[in-house]
């Protein structure tokens, strides 16, 4: 079986790293333990924990369902809601020029 290390950027982990220690801040401040967590979200303990550290190899379905234990799947509808930098090249791109007319032989 060949298997294939993915690479992810370091800002990436940064940011998985803060991600997941927003979960486990939110999760603290609602005085529930790991274990109530995990068994509401369906997920092993230890899976939580690597959710709270940001680990690049839990499925986004496992840090999805831990915010919808603690009430912030809304915030997930947040992420890239506007898009400036899409919606300029979206802008920049909206002038299409008309093809010319097929020709036809005589």
């Amino acid at each position: 079986m060949n298997t294939c290390k993915k690479t992810i950027f370091p800002q990436a982990k940064k940011t998985l790293e803060l991600f997941g220690e927003n979960i486990k801040l939110a999760r603290l401040r609602r005085k529930l333990s790991m274990e109530q967590v995990a068994q509401r979200a369906g997920i092993s303990r230890s899976t939580l924990f690597k959710v709270e550290k940001g680990y690049d190899g839990v499925s986004m379905g496992s840090y999805f369902q831990v915010l919808f234990v603690m009430r912030l799947e809304k915030d997930f509808l947040d992420v890239a809601k506007d898009d400036v930098l899409g919606r300029k090249i979206q802008d920049a791109g909206l002038v299409t020029k008309r093809r010319a007319p097929k020709r036809t032989r005589d």
